[in-house]
């Protein structure tokens, strides 16, 4: 295996890679919000702001992805996820722009009113078929099942995992390493933690890879919206390892300081409580930058009360962290009955 080359000035041997996102994001400190202890600083990683119906981490994830789609000789894309999956989302509307037809795979019952990204999903034109909760088990065999009938009308089609995360994805956020390198040396910045959300991996995977190969300053903390800290470490393990096998990186997955906290995932994925709710609406306020009650909402709400808790919480001595905005606003519109405003 030869290493990845990544010497000062970060020439990397990347795999083929689309522009597809509006890159570099900004990166800006949090000057308002109440809730931050005395002596920290929080910077937020504006991913929110990668474009506008495409926003948030997934477009990160799909450049490699899509370019892999387009390699392939690929003219259909299958995906899928949650009836409000941000990726999905991404998916439908930039296949729609590059001329892929697009089948997606969603969790869950057709509702009559469709609101937010399933909104976005159906006005792009995509496919969709609904697997229940109960059925969701079979989706991977399902998607296989989808591919092997556009064969036999004629059609090749990619599949790509839910939210992107599988060894191909997983250079989305290597490369925002990249980004973040040169954010942190321009604004003269040494993070004591970077945060995220987790819910398919592949950003936490992302990060954790990206910098160790980049030698950044903090430790990736990852906050879970869906599953649990176990199934985030083999998960991550295992699209790890099949990345460095893939594009034959030598690289010791076993040395990945994967930390997942868990105690902000609420009711269940997708399903807040008021304090959540209640964190969006005061940033909101105070900042006028805006939450989503799925990701962002729990990780930002979970990062403030650890920090708070000072030397006996999960984020010890804490004195700069940097928060990545994975994006998710579409996701607000549907559970607008939840904010008091």
């Amino acid at each position: 295996m030869s290493k990845l080359n990544t010497n000062p000035s970060n020439k990397v041997s990347w795999p083929q890679r689309l522009s597809l996102a509006n890159l570099p994001t900004p990166l800006t400190r949090l000057e308002r919000f109440a809730g931050i202890p005395e002596g920290v600083e929080v910077w937020v990683k504006r991913d929110e702001l990668t474009g506008l119906e495409v926003s948030g981490n997934k477009i990160r994830k799909l450049e490699f992805s899509l370019a892999e789609a387009r390699a392939q000789g690929c003219d259909t894309l299958i995906t899928c996820g949650g009836l409000q999956s941000n990726h999905c989302r991404a998916t439908a509307i930039l296949g729609a722009r590059m001329g892929f037809k697009v089948h997606l795979i969603l969790r869950g019952e057709s509702p009559e009113i469709a609101q937010g990204n399933l909104l976005l999903d159906r006005l792009t034109g995509a496919e969709i078929s609904y697997l229940p909760a109960s059925a969701w088990r079979e989706h991977i065999d399902f998607a296989h099942q989808l591919q092997k009938d556009y064969v036999a009308q004629g059609h090749h089609a990619f599949f790509i995992p839910t939210g992107a995360s599988d060894e191909i994805g997983l250079w989305g956020y290597i490369a925002a390493c990249q980004e973040l390198k040169e954010d942190f040396e321009r604004l003269n910045l040494n993070p004591d933690y970077i945060v995220c959300a987790t819910g398919s991996g592949g950003t936490q995977g992302g990060l954790l890879v990206g910098r160790e190969l980049l030698n950044l300053p903090g430790k990736v903390v990852a906050f879970n919206v869906s599953d649990d800290a176990s199934y985030f470490a083999r998960k991550i393990e295992e699209d790890v390892s099949l990345w460095s096998q893939r594009y034959k990186i030598d690289f010791d997955v076993q040395s990945l300081p994967i930390k997942t906290i868990e105690g902000y995932l609420g009711p269940g994925y997708g399903h807040a409580g008021p304090e959540i709710f209640a964190t969006i609406s005061q940033l909101a306020r105070s900042d006028g930058l805006f939450l989503d009650p799925v990701y962002t909402g729990k990780a930002f709400h979970g990062m403030v009360s650890e920090l708070n808790q000072g030397a006996s919480g999960q984020l010890p001595e804490a004195r700069q962290v940097v928060f990545i905005h994975t994006g998710g606003l579409f996701g607000v519109f549907p559970q607008n009955q939840h904010f008091n405003v």
